[in-house]
């Protein structure tokens, strides 16, 4: 197995081709991206002469997304990027981007931890929660007979006790009759 705290190694060779020397194959530019996506560092070099060409490549591959229509930085920002080579802003302007990027990624990462800790929407309807203990109560008896199935649903379990779980079902078992009544009727 892959140690995927070091950055994945893939040198170029002089035919300008890019060696994985993780899984011993050759890769694209697009694979490169895979692995970034996939949250894995990536260091690529130059076989003859040892020299660092990650930031040259991965450089290409933003401009290829970019050119391809998918446009994550914004024209101001692109220029700004361009000016800052020419003034003396120059050195701040990596600092700025990286503490920018460390706080967009803690801000998704705290909004999809949030995500699962956020109650349902729909339990702010009245009357919600005897719906969800009725439905629950009525699939219990409904399929209780039924192989292979476990009675928890995709949703929470009820908090019921036994005498709350008995008053459901009869109440169940109430409108039921009165449905049946109704369509005898029909």
């Amino acid at each position: 197995m892959a140690d995927t705290e070091k950055p994945l190694l893939i040198k170029r060779y002089a035919s300008r081709r890019l060696y994985n020397t993780e899984t011993s194959d050759y890769v694209t530019l697009e694979d490169i991206a895979g692995f970034i996506r996939a949250g894995r560092e990536v260091q690529i070099v130059d076989l003859k002469s040892g020299d660092d060409l990650t930031r040259q490549y991965l450089l290409q591959i933003v401009a290829e997304h970019e050119s391809k229509g998918e446009n994550v930085l914004p024209i101001a920002v692109l220029t700004d990027l361009v000016r800052s080579y020419t003034t003396n802003v120059h050195s701040v302007v990596p600092q700025f981007l990286a503490a920018s990027f460390e706080m967009l990624r803690e801000g998704q990462s705290k909004m999809m931890g949030n995500l699962g800790v956020l109650p349902n929407p729909m339990a702010a309807m009245p009357g919600f929660d005897l719906m969800r203990k009725q439905q629950e109560a009525f699939m219990k008896t409904m399929m209780g007979g039924v192989p292979g199935w476990s009675g928890s649903g995709s949703g929470p379990e009820p908090e019921s006790d036994e005498a709350t779980s008995a008053e459901d079902l009869a109440q169940i078992k109430k409108q039921l009759a009165e449905l049946q009544k109704k369509l005898s009727k029909l």
